[in-house]
């Protein structure tokens, strides 16, 4: 699979998403999400084990606690997700081989405290139509509002967001013994030189629920950066159908993604780029999904009470350059 971004620095303002239609992506979302982030750390159970090449020549044993940096560093990372507002580029495209995407949305999205909320933006990253961007920073400033005063209409939100964290949790918690890694190289990537690892189905691996059961039927590579204990770069791709959305669909074998991750600031890496070429049916309709997100503009923006702070004086800005621009405009 083609990278789309290694032309970009070592330090970059990226991240991912998977942005499709539900429920395909709802399952899809929650188990590759969970590979992306925690295939490395999964030989973490390896102990003292020898690491082998693709040659099966042993190279020395594997090394618990870069992997455990890892873990650390993934967690840092999405808890890092929960501060931090971003713009997110979606590419649509009808294969992976169209040149240009004849679909594209760009929208900023802000940590709302119970989620993520996306307000559209223009084909040039700014505001777009200001009365509805207004509208939509004034919704979330209320949401913010509630939230932060604990306001009882937002409990139920809380609650299942909490809830959705959990689930996340118990799902790393049951892939730990989901692959074996083997050690295949050293490839250069800007001025980094990572770690390449092949990632395949561990057989004693036992799923447990719907979305376990998916690891048993991925293969693929895992790139590490060792000096940082960072996962730099991921891509794999389904060995076998995988069944989705109550098992009304299926993506199909040999459907792939990937994802790159970059330090876009000192010590904190996120996702820059990913790339999703599924095939597969949703009831008695053949469904084909080629994607490319990319993110950018990363700022802090921090937890709910300070978020709420940041729009309040945006809207309070965008209002007085408003009444700037009235009387000129008069």
């Amino acid at each position: 699979m083609a990278v789309y971004n290694n032309y970009m620095p070592g330090r970059i303002q990226s991240e991912l998403t998977l942005a499709a239609d539900a429920p395909i992506s709802t399952m899809l979302h929650r188990a590759l999400i969970i590979l992306a982030l925690l295939s490395p750390a999964l030989t973490s159970g390896a102990g003292a084990q020898s690491v082998v090449s693709d040659s099966g020549a042993a190279i020395g044993p594997a090394k618990p606690e870069l992997f455990n940096r890892v873990i650390a560093n993934q967690k840092r990372a999405e808890a890092a997700l929960e501060v931090y507002e971003r713009l997110e580029r979606v590419e649509t495209r009808k294969s992976p081989s169209d040149p240009s995407p004849p679909a594209i949305k760009i929208a900023r999205v802000i940590p709302s405290g119970t989620g993520m909320v996306k307000i559209p933006m223009g084909a040039d990253g700014e505001s777009g139509d200001s009365a509805a961007y207004r509208a939509s920073l004034e919704s979330l400033a209320k949401a913010l509002t509630l939230l932060v005063n604990g306001g009882g209409s937002q409990r139920d939100a809380v609650e299942k967001y909490a809830k959705k964290k959990k689930d996340r949790n118990d799902l790393i918690d049951a892939t730990h013994n989901a692959f074996l890694f083997s050690f295949v190289a050293r490839e250069p990537r800007g001025d980094l030189m990572l770690a390449k690892y092949k990632m395949d189905p561990n057989p004693a691996f036992k799923p447990t629920s719907r979305f376990t059961s998916i690891f048993p039927k991925v293969r693929g590579f895992v790139w590490i950066d060792e000096a940082s204990g960072e996962l730099a770069r991921i891509q794999g791709e389904f060995t076998d159908d995988i069944s989705v959305g109550l098992f009304l669909g299926k993506i199909y074998k040999g459907s792939r993604f990937m994802q790159e991750r970059y330090e876009f600031q000192p010590g904190l890496w996120l996702a820059s780029f990913s790339q999703y070429d599924f095939d597969g049916r949703k009831l008695f309709s053949s469904f084909s999904i080629h994607e490319r997100t990319l993110y950018t503009n990363y700022r802090y923006i921090g937890p709910p009470k300070e978020a709420l702070a940041a729009i309040r004086q945006e809207l309070a800005n965008a209002e007085l350059d408003k009444n700037r621009a009235g009387p000129a405009n008069q």
